[in-house]
């Protein structure tokens, strides 16, 4: 289910007069990786941390088992929304900012897209 959020044009977003298949299909993925609470909880988490955060920081707020955080991380992540950074065994995650400027595009109401 990877997204490739290059494939969803900057500037389309669900106000335009048109979305190609193309476009329509890769933004339902992108959607589809966010239909899950625990999944935007931990976007919420990552956003507030302004900084690259462990799996292990992430259980105890959501509440889940370790496996399930990273279930929800890798899904995340195969959307293109989160950066991974490895440090030593470690792994930690952040918000990809393009990403989210090009989602923020997607559902800009107001008809600006990205300018």
């Amino acid at each position: 289910m990877e997204v490739d959020l290059t494939d969803v044009a900057c500037c389309a977003p669900l106000t335009a007069p048109v979305l190609s298949d193309e476009e329509a299909a890769a933004t339902a993925r992108l959607f589809g990786a966010l239909a899950e609470p625990a999944r935007v909880r931990l976007v919420n988490l990552l956003v507030d941390a302004g900084q690259p955060v462990s799996v292990c920081e992430l259980i105890e707020p959501l509440g889940l088992a370790q496996a399930t955080v990273s279930h929800h991380l890798k899904r995340l992540m195969d959307a293109g929304l989160l950066d991974r950074e490895e440090r030593g065994k470690w792994a930690y995650y952040s918000i990809n900012a393009k990403a989210m400027a090009r989602l923020a595009s997607l559902v800009d109401l107001s008809g600006e897209g990205c300018r």
